[in-house]
């Protein structure tokens, strides 16, 4: 989450797929690139949109609260996403358009059927 959610080139490639059509899918932490990908008038992509990722609550569990650079479920909120969640450790996925949010590890599987779904 460090670095992918400050790295210029993910976040390039993330928003030219989004601009492009393409699905995006994110699962855990990896949807911190999320906060700072925006559409091309500027807006944050996920203003508005449903999304999940690893929450505060999970976060309090594993007690990295204080070590992560952010906590995504407050970022997210911040931003004016929808953001969701299931029970902790389960399997909760939210797709909105062209974008597929899983809340942990646990929603992989979910995720990638979405996902695959939407290539078919």
């Amino acid at each position: 989450m460090w670095d992918l959610a400050n790295d210029a080139n993910s976040i390039a490639l993330i928003e030219n797929f989004y601009k492009q059509q393409k699905p995006i899918a994110f699962v855990c932490h990896a949807p911190g690139v999320l906060i700072k990908t925006k559409l091309p008038n500027g807006e944050p992509l996920v203003k508005g949109k449903n999304v999940t990722g690893f929450s505060d609550s999970e976060e309090e569990a594993v007690q990295l609260t204080k070590v992560v650079p952010f906590l995504l479920e407050d970022e997210f909120k911040k931003l004016g996403a929808n953001y969701s969640k299931g029970p902790d450790w389960g399997s909760y996925v939210k797709v909105d358009g062209l974008l597929i949010t899983g809340q942990n590890p646990g929603s992989s599987e979910a995720a990638a059927k979405e996902l695959i779904k939407m290539l078919k």
